[in-house]
């Protein structure tokens, strides 16, 4: 599938390209927009530190790719993809350079989460690297985990900017909920805290719902509209993301690129069968 052209045809819904020139491309053309971006190059659980190191050698360029091009950009990595199944120090040691990178051209790194594997290590880590590069590095929070409400306030603490998100991967029942509404009640009450806070936050989700009861609270709180920002995935809710923009929030894309899609894609069309029934569409 991800060599192949129908299967590349088919993720360019989600994915913006195969190449640092074209995630620079769609940046572009997404900033004329009005809209910000956050880059992530696909690829996940590499298996040798010679992958970890070409896989944040993208990351460099993209960094110099952005600074370059003036963009409004900044970008988001998986510990796995860097080299955490390599080894913890693998990783810390290609993401403390990438931050640092960031940290020279004035830009940020976002730290994704994955699976709750990975949480208290990704957590960590965006800790001990804030401490050296103050305000170059955030995280994620998932709102379906139990252990985020602390999560969140452990980080907002240090002034870590977060963004929050409901959770993309499968998790049992002793750690996480399970039942939507329980993930619903949860990441208002988790919005709630974040808003507030004086940190700069990205508030991600493409659920109408969710979008209102943050419009709502901000309104009711005096909450600034630069005091935070709404975050959606590439080709996701396309006339939701012009529509916040027209309502005058700030609307960051998540912007994936590269060759290793499939996990990404996959899902992305797990999560939302209204997103299946789109490729269909354009299949037919």
């Amino acid at each position: 599938m991800e060599h192949s052209a129908p299967g590349r045809r088919l993720s360019s819904r989600f994915v913006a390209g195969m190449t640092v020139e074209d995630a620079l491309r769609a940046t572009r053309e997404l900033n004329e927009q009005g809209f910000a971006v956050t880059a992530d190059a696909l690829g996940e659980s590499v298996r040798s530190e010679q992958e970890a190191l070409a896989a944040a050698e993208i990351y460099h360029q993209l960094l110099d790719g952005i600074s370059a091009a003036n963009l409004n950009a900044n970008i988001s990595l998986k510990l796995t993809g860097v080299g955490m199944e390599v080894s913890p120090e693998l990783a810390e040691r290609t993401t403390r350079d990438i931050v640092a990178h960031a940290a020279h051209l004035k830009n940020f790194v976002r730290i994704d989460m994955e699976n709750t594997q990975y949480t208290e290590r990704t957590i960590a880590l965006a800790e001990r690297l804030n401490q050296q590069f103050p305000g170059a590095v955030g995280t994620v929070l998932q709102a379906y985990l139990f252990r985020t409400e602390g999560d969140a306030e452990r980080l907002l603490r240090q002034g870590i900017r977060i963004r929050l998100c409901k959770g993309a991967y499968k998790e049992g029942a002793d750690v996480a909920f399970p039942q939507k509404p329980d993930v619903d009640r949860n990441y208002v009450k988790l919005m709630h805290k974040i808003l507030p806070s004086g940190v700069f936050c990205g508030i991600a989700t493409h659920d109408a719902a969710m979008v209102e009861a943050t419009e709502r609270f901000a309104a009711e709180h005096n909450i600034s509209r630069s005091a935070f920002e709404f975050q959606m995935l590439y080709g996701v809710k396309r006339d939701l993301q012009c529509e916040l923009l027209k309502r005058g929030y700030g609307v960051r894309i998540y912007l994936p690129f590269g060759t290793d899609w499939y996990p990404y894609f996959m899902r992305r069309l797990a999560e939302r069968p209204a997103n299946v029934l789109f490729l269909l569409k354009n299949l037919v």
